[in-house]
């Protein structure tokens, strides 16, 4: 092997020149992976021919995981049919025991299969026995849940909270549930940020949170991300955004790219294929089940009235 292959495969700090050889062991830049220093020294030293180039790259590296596509939604599947979830929230419900969201559908089954057979309505996914619908029931039961440290009963307390205009109350469990990682929390303190309930306005912190949540699949934090671009006349970067939420199932997005279309930023082709790829999406949501579901529920309503 000739020298220079052999000094092409050995690293060197790019302050001092060190190279990574028998105890010396270098670090990269924690928001790049341009350069790797031998010490914290170094790097501090290097930092100011460093930083422009830094933040560059840093944004490209962010720019690729943005615009990913996601293998799902936030939502993921029903865990009992293992069908991909409807982006409509009305058509799922949350199962305070186990707080597991479950289609309409396959609770709907789990209702039928009960009141056929005369049996204690329990959980369809933990098999727990369902309280009565008594407030305080669940209450306790969400509250066991966060004493658990589940980020998906913390979202839904901070959720309830919120409707009830205690923001400070919502915005501290969103929080909590954004820290292990929740979507749906990330989207809300987005909003908040947005809206300035319970916080001041801040729009870094609000497209900090909508990021987030598009990056772990949230359509309508992507739809969001794509209409905030638009104003600040990155129409490029929004048509990327409203094609992966499009391709989602997420109906704004459709119109806002149809928008697009007619000014001539998205071509007949791209649109045509994201049309197929919603069409899709939507299509996988559907089944028997949800359809029975949704036709009782509907069916209820129109008696009630």
């Amino acid at each position: 092997m000739s020298n220079d292959n052999i000094m092409s495969n050995i690293s060197v700090c790019t302050s001092c020149g060190i190279a990574e050889v028998d105890e010396v062991n270098l670090k990269e830049c924690t928001a790049c992976d341009l350069v790797r220093y031998c010490s914290d020294e170094c790097q501090k030293n290097h930092k100011s021919q460093h930083e422009e180039a830094c933040k560059k790259r840093a944004a490209e590296l962010r720019d690729v995981l943005l615009f990913k596509q996601p293998e799902s939604t936030n939502l993921g599947d029903c865990p009992i049919c293992c069908l991909p979830m409807p982006l409509d929230l009305s058509k799922s419900c949350i199962m305070m025991c186990c707080s597991k969201v479950v289609c309409d559908g396959c609770h709907h089954a789990n209702w039928i299969r009960v009141s056929e057979g005369k049996l204690v309505f329990k959980c369809p996914f933990c098999r727990t026995p369902i309280p009565s619908n008594d407030e305080a029931d669940n209450d306790k039961q969400m509250m066991r849940r966060i004493e658990a440290n589940d980020p998906v009963a913390m979202t839904q307390w901070g959720k309830e909270q919120y409707e009830k205009g205690d923001y400070s109350v919502a915005f501290e469990y969103f929080t909590m549930a954004a820290q292990l990682g929740d979507v749906i929390s990330h989207y809300r303190l987005g909003l908040m940020y947005h809206l300035g309930k319970g916080v001041e306005k801040d729009r870094g912190k609000d497209i900090y949170h909508l990021e987030k949540a598009a990056i772990g699949g949230h359509p309508i934090a992507r739809y969001n991300l794509g209409c905030e671009e638009e104003k600040s006349g990155s129409i490029g970067r929004a048509v990327k955004h409203w094609i992966i939420a499009a391709t989602q199932g997420h109906d704004p997005s459709i119109k806002a790219l149809m928008g697009a279309f007619r000014r001539g930023y998205v071509s007949k082709d791209d649109l045509a294929a994201v049309l197929r790829a919603h069409q899709a999406a939507v299509d996988a949501t559907k089944s028997p089940q949800r359809e029975a579901a949704e036709e009782y529920y509907r069916d209820s309503e129109q008696q009630q009235c």
